[in-house]
């Protein structure tokens, strides 16, 4: 690996590891506590502060801003920290925050995902790996975002909300209530639209496996009978189908918020 570079303009408080390889620019500034993966490039005025780790590979542009204090009326200044993964697209003006004791103590971003401009990750927040962001969303506390999910841009997730796995997030979207897994939304206040069937086509899910999702979502949101006995119909119709039953499972634990549901006749 390639040695590291350091512009003269930068500032690395004492303290902070600088992994092996990495390019930091202009005007970036490194607090004491920070731990900079292997190979990451620093293109220019980004601030990495706080209890925060950033894995290898990282890729973060002018202005984002990592690791300061949350945005919470409770803190007093409590040692937590943000968690970076491996390989992950921060672009301009993107802000991550570190989590709270009220929460986890941890904000958490797993490997290989993208945040697009000015996104946001509040504290507490839990964002698994290959997930998306586009420009301006906003992500508040204690939420969880699924692995491959893309939330798209402008749009705003109330607090404490669970997108599943292989969702999506259409664009100015006011999501306030759970997604479920390979579910699509859309709207102010969100609704169920259907699945995200592009994206779980690009997942690599055969046709048989997306045939089965969308037959469990049509019983599953179906007003002939109750959600509760759409559920038994639909545990009984696929017992042991492995993306049906992680849906089953994402409904059945449950959260703080109540999930999207579709508007009339929207089942396609």
């Amino acid at each position: 690996m390639s040695e590291t570079t350091i512009h003269s303009s930068a500032v690395i408080e004492a303290g902070a590891e600088i992994g092996e390889g990495c390019e930091i620019g202009p005007f970036c500034h490194i607090g004491p506590q920070v731990r900079l993966g292997a190979g990451s490039r620093l293109r220019s005025h980004v601030v990495i502060w706080g209890n925060t780790v950033v894995g290898p590979g990282a890729q973060i542009w002018p202005f984002a801003s990592l690791g300061h204090a949350p945005q919470h009326l409770k803190y007093r200044g409590e040692d937590t920290r943000l968690v970076i993964g491996e390989n992950c697209l921060i672009r301009e003006h993107v802000t991550m925050n570190a989590g709270t004791v009220q929460g986890r103590s941890e904000t958490t971003v797993g490997d290989n995902c993208s945040f697009f401009t000015a996104a946001h990750v509040a504290h507490d927040c839990v964002v698994e790996r290959n997930v998306t962001l586009i420009n301006n969303v906003m992500l508040a506390g204690h939420c969880s975002v699924g692995e491959y999910a893309t939330v798209a841009g402008g749009s705003g997730i109330h607090q404490f909300t669970r997108i599943g796995h292989h969702a999506y997030v259409g664009g100015l979207a006011a999501v306030e209530g759970d997604v479920i897994p390979f579910g699509m939304v859309l709207g102010n206040r969100a609704y169920l639209s259907g699945l995200n069937v592009i994206g779980m086509k690009r997942a690599g899910f055969d046709r048989h496996a997306i045939r089965n999702v969308r037959k469990a979502y049509r019983m599953l949101f179906s007003d002939d009978l109750t959600f509760k006995e759409n559920m038994d119909e639909v545990q009984s119709e696929f017992p042991e189908d492995p993306l049906v039953q992680d849906l089953m499972g994402f409904i059945r634990a449950g959260g703080d918020r109540a999930l999207c549901f579709p508007r009339h006749s929207q089942l396609s």
